[in-house]
């Protein structure tokens, strides 16, 4: 008789990464034939958070997405550029929607199965993975999980570790100071006080927006920090009296730490646990998208999933840049300044994207002073 728990994929987390990797599985009939499940704690029926990302301006995503743009600006003291995204365009997509157009579509499927289960471990016992929920147990023969781990924190010195930090309240102004074609992307002409902060403003209508008090720095602020810096940019915009619809607030590491090295070969970490969000800029989204079909892909060798290759050239700018922004993060704003300066937009995107040539990448690198990066490879290589 068939065990009931017994499954031939299992998915901790019903976050982004998981449910994307649930949804390339289930849309692979090479996949029809084997049985998944889904553990998830909470419902996932409100929205948590919210999404954004560059891509052409037509994909997968158009029907849920609730904000695209055709420009952004970068701003910093005494230097602004404005950027037309062409071929690009930016895209904002509300978890809730997100979260009810996966799960409607893998509704439908026979073969997945979705749990409400906190998950409390999950071990590799070499033929099978037991997975332990607070409800029951639970075994997979390979499985995936974008739980949150600690493991990063321990190897702070070899891998330095910033976090992007923010608070953003979704406001709407008395005065029409939004131009709704344009967002902020990012916005450093403000106090730095030691770090790398910048305000990033996502246009809805001339009266609403997101505003989001951002940094990338080693040590979180109160409260009161954030929001007193956004108070100060309405007033300084003149926005006049405001009321704030909603709020977000977060905390994503920013690390180069190889967290696939913590993998097994029957599970693999995924989402920001797998190292899946971009270490310099804290970008998640997108990235996640490649890795997905980069693991349907791998599941085809039957190979063992810590044998699948997770780091590449970019991973390695990534740790030098952290390596720089960790050391001297009062030079933030001015990185990223020469950044916009001194490339086209379109290869800057890209170049985020992760989908440079190496030349492109050269010019990009030689925008930077140059000491300071020669400094950091040296450390690494010596």
């Amino acid at each position: 008789m068939e065990n009931k728990n017994h499954f031939d994929y299992i998915i901790c987390g019903g976050g982004a990464s998981g449910l994307m990797l649930a949804q390339a599985l289930s849309n692979d009939s090479y996949f029809d034939h084997k049985k998944i499940l889904i553990l998830e704690k909470e419902a996932k029926n409100s929205n948590d958070r919210t999404w954004c990302f560059w891509e052409e301006k037509n994909s997968a995503w158009d029907s849920i997405i609730h904000k695209q743009w055709d420009i952004a600006e970068f701003k910093a003291s005494g230097f602004s550029k404005e950027i037309a995204l062409d071929p690009f365009q930016y895209k904002m997509i509300r978890s809730v929607d997100f979260y009810k157009k996966i799960k409607s579509e893998l509704a439908s499927k026979p073969n997945i199965t979705t749990l409400k289960e906190e998950v409390i471990s999950i071990d590799d016992q070499k033929n099978r993975v037991t997975v332990l929920g607070k409800k029951e147990q639970y075994q997979g023969q390979k499985v995936f999980s974008s739980i949150p781990t600690t493991v990063h924190l321990e190897h702070k010195k070899k891998f330095p570790l910033l976090q992007q930090h923010f608070i953003g309240w979704f406001v709407k102004t008395e005065h029409p100071i939004f131009d709704p074609t344009t967002i902020q992307f990012m916005d450093f002409d403000l106090p730095q006080n030691g770090n790398t902060r910048f305000m990033y403003v996502l246009p809805f209508s001339e009266y609403e927006a997101l505003v989001e008090y951002t940094l990338f720095s080693a040590d979180l602020l109160k409260n009161e920090a954030y929001e007193t810096a956004i108070k100060h940019y309405l007033n300084q915009k003149n926005a006049g009296e405001f009321t704030i619809e909603d709020r977000e607030q977060g905390s994503i590491p920013m690390t180069a730490y190889p967290f696939w090295e913590n993998n097994s070969p029957n599970i693999m970490h995924i989402g920001t646990a797998g190292g899946w969000t971009k270490a310099s800029t804290g970008f998640t989204f997108q990235k996640s998208i490649r890795k997905t079909e980069e693991v349907i892909a791998f599941l085809k060798t039957d190979k063992g999933l810590n044998k699948m290759k997770q780091s590449n050239r970019f991973w390695f700018y990534d740790l030098l840049f952290l390596d720089v922004l960790s050391k001297h993060n009062e030079k933030g704003h001015m990185l990223f300044s020469l950044m916009f300066k001194k490339n086209k937009s379109e290869r800057i995107f890209k170049f985020l994207d992760e989908q440079t040539t190496f030349l492109e990448e050269l010019k990009i690198m030689l925008s930077f002073p140059v000491g300071l990066f020669v400094k950091a490879l040296w450390k690494r290589i010596f």
